[in-house]
């Protein structure tokens, strides 16, 4: 039994990548798509002023290894709600992708899911006089993400704080993932 005044999870809408400015409406925009096509947003990104560049990062929400046919299927829902949307004056480009291997960590279930692993991050404003970490990500939660130094120390960073944040590529995030897809 739950008591009455204790929030409801509501479809990880608080595990959602932080996004502002155009890339929140964009991400606005799309999610109720991608969550009815099976998927999950992982990041929206824009790029370029000539002809802007709308990069979706995306996850399967069954966790089944994301092919090119998802890349097409999300290309063209999300496509139709973004030319009805507009959210961009004049031409620009939609690219559609998975995380990939050395993934963004952009929601509390990337930075949980790969504990362990070697990671990058990118601050908005310096911690501890810099802004650039590196070392290993020991999880998160809805408030802040945590990193086990290369130092041995800890750091734990706001997640508003966070400008990016990544996995690096290493033979043990290969191996985890190799095992990840044996497994769907």
């Amino acid at each position: 039994m739950t008591d009455s005044a204790d929030p409801v999870p509501t479809d990880a809408d608080d595990d959602l990548p932080h996004h502002e400015g155009l890339e929140a409406r964009i991400a606005t925009a799309i999610l109720p798509s991608l969550r009815q096509m099976g998927y999950e947003l992982v990041r929206v990104q824009v790029s370029g002023k000539e002809r802007p560049v709308v990069q979706v990062m995306a996850d399967r929400a069954d966790g089944a290894p994301f092919l090119v046919e998802d890349c097409e299927a999300i290309s063209h829902g999300i496509g139709a709600v973004l030319d009805v949307e507009d959210p961009i004056r004049g031409e620009w480009t939609l690219e559609v992708s998975s995380a990939g291997i050395d993934r963004p960590l952009t929601r509390v279930k990337d930075w949980n899911r790969f504990a362990g692993h070697l990671a990058t991050v990118e601050l908005v404003v310096p911690q501890d006089g810099r802004k650039r970490f590196k070392g290993t990500a020991l999880g998160a939660d809805a408030a802040t993400a945590r990193l086990r130094l290369e130092d041995g120390g800890e750091a734990v960073f706001p997640r508003g704080n966070i400008r990016k944040a990544k996995l690096v590529l290493t033979d043990e995030l290969i191996a985890a993932t190799a095992a990840d897809a044996k497994r769907n």
